[in-house]
């Protein structure tokens, strides 16, 4: 990624960047980034200037982004009578609650053992992100508000119920977490506090386009009581969302729909969207967060961590001081700004679709049968239903980590390929080197994902070297303003390895995401397109193609039985 595309100058990324670079840019331009790049002390600034998270999640000059539709990562559970959120952000009902809250919150204060990934040890520092942290809308550029190593730590979570807010502190006067049992209390205090549901929903504001809401912000913060109220949020471990039950649905594939719903968007403005903080009993639950702070796999250790580890239920002890209520002095203009940000996210509940199912003829074991790769071989499908559906191929990406290098966050691995467009080309025709093309593709995507792990992915170079022009207000260079550019990073789908939903960033694109597990495949395919428009976009039919691919796939393998060892 930005902070690291100078560390490894001296790989392909550094051939690719001298070929390319000198054929576009003159020689005077170039000895001018050569210098800049070789000054120690200036990557050093760079590394400052340029993080990747203010570049790719909290500027937004262009295009005002949306969080309640934008770089989330959301994450479904259907086991437990139970939900929650986060980034941070829980949603809850019954005892199960407090015990997710006090292994999150045990979770926070631990310290970490450090994570390996084919023996490499991986950059802990995400998980310090997490908690305490919260994202300020600003008019052209978020900021981050970390709080977690500061010389003060928070020592309160903020739970929302009906659209009131209050902070809870979650620590005894000794220094000790609240147990299970006094957080059952305390939440208890807090809902029957508020059962009262005509409130104005200040959250909402939190769904606007990050510009309108900082406008929005301002407002509120010119009262003493609100910019309290805003500190408070702001400076909490976490949000605990308290919602009620969504409509009821006739089966499991619809309860899986509402879910995702309700952790996407929490159903609309009449439903559980103003009981949420974006910045921050149906059986549903799930994890709501944000990649300003963390990438999803972080999220995924920790839902992992309060699931699965056992607490030990104590009897409370000291008397509990009471939830302090938090209060908003809501003028005319910021009620006024609540209505626009309720039909403002009505106008995305509406424009959403989804589509959740279960891939239960083979999983992971049998692609691993007939050595390739389960991902490689997901990916090779993904693309091939998008090509029956359409009669084309997509530019897609997928997500991939570069946490082996310090302060690493996500990359992108473009899937799409010279040896995949044939497959996919040839995959209907009485071609008989079908299998071949298909192996040539897993081929090619596995030397793909190889080279951007190891840092080695020429979408950053460019991209740091345009940011390295901005910043020294130097002349920037053509490529960087020519439709070409602008192409190479616009996708039609994206894909995710994971069972996770990353949102949508933009109308007209497909997020697919997958969790390969031994016997099925988890797949959920969903699509944001923009009112009053041709709907090009339609989940259903291209989650119907994606198993058919599928299918089809392990019909040409089983027919076909020589393949040749490849991937892992």
């Amino acid at each position: 990624m930005l902070v690291f595309w100078a560390l490894d100058w001296k790989g392909l990324g550094y051939r690719i960047f001298g070929i390319l670079w000198g054929r576009i840019l003159d020689t005077d331009l170039i000895n001018v980034f050569h210098m800049r790049i070789l000054d120690h002390r200036f990557i050093k600034a760079l590394f400052r200037l340029l993080r990747w998270e203010q570049f790719l999640y909290c500027a937004f000059a262009k295009q005002p982004s949306v969080l309640v539709c934008s770089i989330t990562l959301i994450i479904i559970f259907l086991t437990f009578q139970l939900n929650l959120t986060f980034s941070g952000m829980f949603i809850a009902k019954s005892v199960n609650e407090a015990e997710l809250v006090f292994n999150v919150c045990m979770f926070c204060s631990d310290t970490l053992p450090v994570e390996y990934m084919k023996g490499k040890p991986l950059c802990m520092k995400q998980y310090e992100q997490v908690f305490s942290s919260c994202r300020t809308p600003g008019a052209k550029r978020d900021s981050l508000l970390l709080l977690a190593k500061s010389s003060n730590p928070p020592k309160h979570i903020t739970v929302v119920h009906n659209g009131q807010f209050f902070l809870l502190d979650i620590y005894n006067s000794d220094g000790t977490l609240l147990t299970v049992d006094q957080l059952c209390v305390q939440l208890e205090r807090i809902c029957n506090s508020s059962l009262q549901t005509s409130v104005d929903p200040v959250g909402i504001l939190t769904t606007q386009r990050r510009d309108v809401w900082n406008k929005s912000y301002i407002s509120l913060m010119q009262d003493e009581t609100n910019k309290e109220s805003l500190s408070a949020i702001e400076s909490s471990i976490l949000t605990l969302c308290l919602d009620g039950p969504m409509p009821p649905v006739s089966d499991e594939r619809m309860h899986r729909k509402a879910a995702f719903f309700q952790m996407f968007h929490g159903g609309g403005s009449q439903w559980y969207s103003g009981n949420r903080w974006f910045d921050k009993e149906d059986g549903a639950r799930g994890i709501h967060g944000a990649h300003t702070v963390a990438d999803g796999a972080v999220f995924l250790a920790i839902c992992d961590y309060a699931v699965e580890t056992p607490h030990v239920i104590q009897t409370p002890s000291d008397p509990l001081p009471m939830p302090q209520k938090l209060h908003f002095n809501i003028t005319p203009e910021i009620k006024q700004d609540i209505e626009e940000a309720k039909q403002h996210l009505d106008t995305i509940v509406q424009n959403v679709d989804v589509e959740i199912t279960v891939f239960d003829h083979f999983g992971k074991n049998a692609i691993k049968a007939r050595k390739m790769s389960p991902d490689a071989f997901v990916q090779m499908a993904i693309q091939l239903a998008y090509y029956r559906v359409y009669q084309q191929c997509c530019v897609t990406v997928e997500p991939a980590s570069l946490c082996t290098f310090r302060l690493g966050r996500l990359t992108l691995i473009r899937p799409t390929s010279s040896a995949s467009v044939a497959f996919v080309k040839a995959f209907d025709d009485a071609n008989k080197q079908k299998v071949d093309l298909l192996e040539k593709a897993l081929k090619e995507h596995k030397k793909r994902t190889e080279m951007v792990m190891s840092g080695q992915n020429l979408a950053e170079h460019l991209i740091g070297l345009m940011c390295q022009a901005f910043e020294d207000n130097m002349c920037v260079p053509d490529i960087f303003t020519d439709t070409s550019f602008n192409k190479a990073f616009y996708f039609l789908s994206s894909k995710t390895g994971c069972l996770t939903c990353n949102t949508l960033d933009r109308p007209g694109i497909y997020d697919v995401g997958y969790s390969i597990m031994d016997n099925h495949i988890d797949c959920r395919v969903s699509s944001l397109e923009a009112s009053n428009t041709f709907k090009e976009k339609d989940p259903a039919r291209l989650s119907r193609a994606l198993e058919d691919a599928l299918l089809d796939m392990m019909t040409l393998l089983e027919e076909t039985p020589r393949v040749k060892p490849e991937a892992n």
